[in-house]
């Protein structure tokens, strides 16, 4: 039982580029459509771009959502896209002292709600929103629906009031937008304040340690030298089959379950490879995906 790119890569996105690009690259040398990433990080990101590579891109709705970031903010200063990479506007030459920038930041901690920029890849009525965005639309003219978000922590790493250019990091749910935090922390320090570099350092169970520089998957070996078994990133009970039990699941039959865990999703691997994923329903393991 062979499974040929079957797996994920860590990829370390250079900034400049768009995560799209990587994939581009890599489909040029691996030859198959198939392959995906699990969240868009800008052109003015680097850091962590986790990549599906074949049938993996089915697993992205079951990887870890919980992500980690180091941004860079310079206050004093507003643009439309919440980054140095739009029109920037100056707003003050005030200042703004260390001890309140951090209590600034505290606010942020727990679950709230966040309005996306709308210079972004999320989607409103089947249009991406920087699509209305370049057609000169604002969130005056549409309703951006709020999102619901985590900080666990976000804290400063760096501060130079005489710049006014501080260092923070983050770590937060799925989905949220750095550049809206940013842009939200200069408004509650009456500065304004946009985003000049961010860098993902985790996005579950892949690290920014661990992370493969863009450069150095330049051939189909080094490629699949560099591929991560699902079974060490995907964060459920792993079930052994056996060889009877495989020619059941392969064709969507139903087996014994082994774990009480009813109304869980489990892991149905055999000799270390992933084959399915099932869920416990009445002591029994339904199959809802098979990857052979």
């Amino acid at each position: 039982m062979t499974l040929q790119l079957f797996g994920f890569l860590n990829v370390y996105k250079p900034k400049g580029i768009t995560s799209f690009d990587v994939i581009r690259q890599l489909r040029r040398i691996l030859k198959i459509k198939q392959i995906g990433h699990t969240g868009t990080l800008d052109p003015l990101a680097e850091g962590v771009l986790p990549i599906c590579i074949g049938k993996t891109t089915k697993l992205i709705d079951y990887l870890q959502e919980d992500k980690g970031y180091i941004a860079e903010i310079n206050f004093g200063w507003i643009s439309n896209t919440y980054d140095t990479e739009g029109e920037l506007v100056k707003t003050s030459d005030g200042a703004i002292a260390k001890k309140q920038l951090e209590e600034i930041l505290k606010s942020f901690e727990g679950e709230t709600e966040q309005t996306p920029p709308i210079y972004s890849a999320l989607k409103l009525n089947g249009k991406k929103l920087y699509e209305y965005a370049r057609k000169g639309i604002s969130t005056n003219d549409i309703e951006i629906p709020k999102r619901r978000i985590k900080i666990s922590q976000i804290s400063l790493i760096d501060f130079d009031e005489k710049s006014r250019k501080a260092k923070i990091i983050v770590y937060c749910s799925k989905g949220t937008y750095i550049r809206s935090i940013i842009n939200d922390i200069g408004e509650k320090s009456g500065l304004g304040a946009v985003m000049s570099g961010l860098v993902r350092i985790k996005s579950g169970k892949f690290t920014i340690e661990e992370a493969t520089k863009l450069d150095e998957l330049n051939s189909y070996e080094t490629i699949v030298n560099n591929l991560i078994n699902p079974l060490n990133v995907l964060s459920y009970n792993n079930i052994e089959l056996s060889d009877a039990e495989y020619s059941k699941i392969i064709i969507g039959q139903t087996i014994d379950a082994k774990t009480a865990d009813n109304g869980k999703i489990v892991l149905l691997s055999q000799k270390n490879q992933l084959i399915s994923i099932g869920k416990v329903e009445l002591n029994k393991i339904k199959v809802i995906k098979v990857f052979v």
